[in-house]
């Protein structure tokens, strides 16, 4: 049965693959995206976001660890160094942003995030998975917007990422943000450990 707070609203900004709405959408509906290695089982509900926007967030990403689904490294979010953040804000449900992160970090869905005790204190760690630190990087509207990242003291190595990984981000950032390829290779390049990125086709 779901609760009032199972229905509290989240803005889920995503910087890596799903920042692709498409890419996204399976972290919902459920299924194997294009490219990858292995199907998610979706959210409990998989109704599609209420609104969708494009975002830069304060920091900058990078590219880091070794991805059984992709081969090569992932993005992470680094709220503490200045640089530029491209996203996709995605307006889910509390219960929907549990089930993200559950599968992201190839957990059994079912479990809610304490999305109160976050708000508080604007970034919580729930273990130290890749993708355990929460964040809490601004509001909309009084809605927090949301997302996640390696914690504080397990930043993983970096790695370049496959080309279908970078293709993914290259397609969110055309869906959302409407950028040109030329711009898209310039923002791609900027990050770590890419500095001289080949234009994406």
């Amino acid at each position: 049965m779901h609760t009032a707070v199972d229905d509290e609203l989240v803005w889920y900004a995503a910087y890596g693959s799903n920042i692709s709405p498409q890419r996204f959408g399976y972290y919902l509906s459920g299924g194997r995206p294009p490219s990858a290695a292995r199907s998610v089982p979706g959210a409990r509900d998989g109704t599609a976001p209420r609104e969708m926007r494009a975002m830069e967030l304060p920091g900058s990403v990078f590219f880091g660890w070794e991805s059984p689904t992709w081969g090569g490294g992932v993005a992470f979010y680094d709220p503490d160094v200045v640089g530029r953040a491209l996203a996709t804000a995605y307006l889910i449900t509390h219960e929907q942003f549990s089930d993200l992160v559950a599968q992201e970090m190839h957990r059994e869905i079912g479990a809610e995030l304490d999305l109160a005790r976050l708000r508080r204190h604007r970034t919580i760690e729930l273990g130290s998975g890749r993708y355990d630190r929460l964040l809490v990087v601004e509001e909309i509207d009084e809605t927090p917007v949301v997302t996640f990242t390696c914690p504080a003291a397990h930043h993983p190595s970096l790695r370049a990422p496959s080309s279908a990984y970078l293709e993914t981000i290259a397609k969110g950032l055309r869906d959302t943000h409407h950028l040109a390829d030329d711009v898209i290779a310039d923002y791609l390049g900027a990050l770590r450990p890419f500095r001289d990125v080949a234009p994406l086709s």
